[in-house]
């Protein structure tokens, strides 16, 4: 059970850390009006807070030690 716990923390938190840096490259865009693109303004605080939790649950995973 904690082998297998520890292997979906991993998962997980590698999951998160991808998710947070692929919103963070490619941004997306809010509107197209024939070849114009107007890229939306960005607030990256979700996409750091996913990075940071990926972090966390990487570190818990890797913690996670068998007794």
């Amino acid at each position: 059970m904690q082998n297998t716990l520890k292997i979906v923390l991993l998962i997980l938190g590698i999951v998160l850390i991808g998710y947070g840096l692929y919103t963070v490259v490619f941004p997306h865009i809010s509107l197209e009006d024939g070849a114009s693109k107007i890229p939306a303004k960005t607030d990256n605080t979700q996409s750091f807070a996913m990075i940071c939790l990926g972090i966390l649950t990487l570190v818990c995973g890797i913690a996670f030690k068998k007794r």
